[in-house]
């Protein structure tokens, strides 16, 4: 299960992609996530997925 407050959960998610994850769509998959709503949780607080970089910023 995902952290719900925002913060905690850009700092799980790039984490996450930095050590475990190849791209989002792994890190969804992983987590059994919806990756529009993780996206949107995330847009909420100014962050997006920079593919190139695999993390939000």
């Amino acid at each position: 299960m995902l952290p719900q407050d925002p913060v905690i959960l850009l700092s799980y998610v790039n984490t996450q992609l930095r050590d475990r994850c190849p791209a989002l769509d792994a890190l969804c998959e992983q987590e059994n996530a919806d990756k529009a709503t993780l996206c949107a949780k995330l847009a909420e607080i100014g962050y997006e997925y920079d593919a190139e970089h695999n993390q939000f910023v």
